[in-house]
């Protein structure tokens, strides 16, 4: 009787450390996300003085920030290069 309340007792306490475990991983991950999204709206705010200065319409710096918004980073670099391209040949 003894042996089958200590080894229940194990099995909780060894689930109680899994679960902390987890706990501890799930915590590392949630760290992990914030400073990806933390980068990730850091680059996107770089690019909004960049978007003034480039486009020379407000409809181009709509469109600047739409491909931001809905398509990220690099899609608005290349669109900002399009336009700068553009400008440069019709000078």
């Amino acid at each position: 009787m003894t042996f089958t309340l200590n080894n229940r007792s194990q099995n909780k306490e060894s689930s109680l450390t899994q679960a902390l475990r987890q706990i501890q991983q799930l915590n590392s991950k949630i760290q992990e996300l914030e400073q990806q999204h933390q980068d990730y709206v850091q680059k996107q705010q770089n690019l909004i003085p960049a978007i003034a200065e480039i486009c020379i319409s407000p409809i181009q710096e709509v469109q600047a920030l739409r491909i931001l918004i809905y398509k990220g980073e690099g899609e608005c670099r290349r669109y900002l290069r399009s336009v700068l391209v553009k400008r440069k040949k019709a000078l």
